[in-house]
């Protein structure tokens, strides 16, 4: 659940305060690192144009963040959306028809945030959340695995179980370790080691030099060595950053997609703008709670006004040829790892999108992917730690297994309907806890006494009937209700027909706290009552 407010003052500021630039820029700069290769693989695993990746990358950034207040999250394409936007292409026919679904998602969202639907994440329990990060940071680990053994057949940053060539997340690191290429395991391992060894050294200090900026620069150091000193070890193109490269704003301009309105009547292109509008809005929504709870600050976000800031990001990413997006975990985490204090890091974040696009394209396509799959794994462990498996286990059973259920869920399926399987779990676990001792019995020579100590609806009706059929042997029962504030109909039926039947069954029955329109209140016996255990399922 979502952390209680605190007294943090959220901002009202358009653009954010350049106070805490020192740390927002590199934290910035690393985000900018992590989501280039994404952007560009979530569009190759979507079926779209590689630039539609970059243009949803750079709207998350210089558009998003204006209108939200969220201090932490970063949004951009997101690889949860990858099959639904694959099946929406092939459904409409064309990108250019998507694109019109994106911009009426986008309308649709502005629309539930008018209609304050924000509040819908605060209702995900806290070890739904906690099961999400850890999931997160588990799949990250696995799926950065191969990447880092040099076997880079899949999009980087992809992150379903089945990958598009038929393979899995386990088949994918087995073939990796058959086909492993000496010089990317060299700068991972390499990477790794710096990014551990950061924190104890003198460059800790120096804030505008966070490690996984100097990571960046070591991997491009050894490849740039490997092609001078020892050429078998130096990596191909098909293992390093993939960019798109434009002479100038113009061209770029020219070759982004444009959607096709006369899309926009057709019911089918509705039917997938409301599909991307909820599926975008639910995963926005558990991604702040997430992000918040993470936040050093606690510092919340304003749910409804952040469904209207994805709105228009994903109105304005529609209309210049880009994927829908979405507030990030992957993106989010890095940049909190990387010690951002504001929304400024993830406007500073799109800059460095649009720049590399325009200007830097050959110059990134030098970093390899290594060096970013041990960026990533760091942040999986933060996410995964095993501190925070032992927590949610202290915490019993009721919070520990909707937390395991929700990792292996979203591990083996996708990041939606593996928390709608975890708040599944998670709401039969508060069934159960809440049907826990509802109804306890004491005896007292002949006498048999029914306690109902909660409020009761039809989901206790059948340990009710269980307890009742136990009941029927003793010559003298009295049901007390005063402990239950409210009892519904179905309830006071059976409570109804077990006295309306007990004089078949030679019984005498009392009840205390309620009476039927044909029986009057009857006055509580003094009965020195003995406790015993209720019966199974009581």
């Amino acid at each position: 659940m979502q952390a209680p407010y605190n007294g943090a003052v959220q901002s009202r500021q358009f653009f954010p305060s350049l106070a805490t630039i020192r740390q927002d820029l590199p934290a910035g700069l690393v985000v900018f690192l992590v989501a280039l290769p994404l952007c560009l693989g979530i569009a190759l695993a979507s079926g779209a144009p590689p630039i539609a990746g970059l243009v949803a990358g750079i709207c998350g950034g210089l558009i998003v963040p204006l209108i939200s207040r969220s201090a932490l999250s970063v949004s951009g394409p997101a690889a949860g959306l990858t099959a639904i936007v694959v099946a929406a292409i092939a459904d409409l026919g064309s990108f250019n028809a998507f694109l019109t679904a994106v911009v009426l998602a986008g309308l649709i969202q502005i629309v539930l945030g008018a209609l304050k639907a924000g509040g819908i994440g605060a209702l995900v329990p806290s070890s739904v959340i906690k099961g999400m990060l850890a999931a997160i940071g588990l799949i990250l680990i696995l799926k950065q695995l191969p990447h880092a053994v040099g076997y880079d057949v899949e999009s980087f940053g992809a992150d379903a179980f089945v990958a598009p060539t038929g393979e899995n997340t386990f088949s994918l690191i087995t073939h990796g370790l058959a086909h492993i290429e000496l010089g990317a395991v060299i700068i991972s391992i390499v990477c790794l080691a710096i990014l551990i060894i950061w924190p104890k050294t003198p460059m800790a200090k120096v804030s505008w030099l966070p490690a996984p900026l100097f990571v960046v620069l070591a991997g491009v150091g050894l490849n740039t060595a490997f092609a001078t000193l020892a050429p078998e070890l130096t990596l191909g193109s098909s293992h390093l950053v993939a960019l798109p490269a434009f002479d100038s704003a113009s061209t770029l301009w020219a070759e982004l997609p444009s959607p096709n309105w006369e899309a926009a009547t057709s019911s089918a292109t509705w039917g997938v703008a409301v599909t991307v509008a909820l599926v975008a809005s639910i995963e926005t929504l558990l991604c702040v709670e997430a992000v918040d709870s993470l936040d050093p600050q606690r510092r919340l976000t304003p749910t409804n006004r952040e469904l209207i800031a994805q709105g228009v990001g994903n109105a304005v990413s529609g209309l210049l040829g880009g994927l829908p997006i979405t507030s990030v975990i992957v993106r989010s985490s890095a940049n909190l790892a990387s010690g951002a204090k504001s929304r400024l890091s993830a406007i500073i974040h799109g800059v460095f999108l649009l720049a590399a696009v325009l200007f830097a394209a050959t110059y990134l396509a030098l970093i390899p992917l290594a060096c970013l799959a041990a960026i990533l794994l760091v942040v999986g462990y933060r996410l995964i730690h095993p501190a925070i498996i032992r927590q949610a286990y202290t915490q019993g059973a009721q919070q520990f297994v909707p937390f395991v259920v929700t990792v292996s869920a979203i591990m083996f399926t996708d990041l939606l309907r593996g928390v709608i399987i975890g708040l599944l779990v998670g709401l039969a676990s508060v069934l159960r806890q809440k049907m826990h001792h509802t109804f306890t019995v004491t005896e007292h020579d002949d006498l048999a006494v029914l306690h109902i100590n909660k409020d009761v609806s039809f989901i206790h009706e059948a340990t009710l009937v269980s307890v009742l059929r136990e009941l029927t042997e003793r010559p003298k029962v009295e049901i007390d209700v005063v402990g239950a504030g409210f009892m519904d109909h179905d309830i006071r039926e059976r409570i109804r027909s077990f006295v309306q039947t007990a004089e078949e069954r030679g019984q005498e029955v009392i009840l205390v706290g309620m009476s039927f329109d044909e029986e009057p209140k009857a006055k509580r016996p003094k009965v020195q009552a003995v406790l015993r255990k209720a019966p199974s399922g009581a």
